[in-house]
């Protein structure tokens, strides 16, 4: 889910992952039309890195 919000709303998956700060950049760049691809893909990366991050939190814990 977080997948398709990034692609859709690059700067709002941000905030779902706990970097405000990252969104509002990302806001200002998705503001331009040429914009929005870098923003796109540059949440999708991060949404994928916090996925894995998850991941390795979870493997130490256990």
């Amino acid at each position: 889910m977080r997948l398709l919000i990034a692609i859709l709303l690059p700067w709002f998956a941000f905030f779902t992952i706990g970097r405000p700060f990252a969104g509002i950049v990302c806001l200002i760049l998705q503001i331009t039309l040429i914009g929005w691809l870098p923003a796109a893909i540059w949440a999708a990366y991060a949404v994928s890195q916090y996925h894995t991050d998850q991941k390795i939190r979870r493997a130490l814990r256990s």
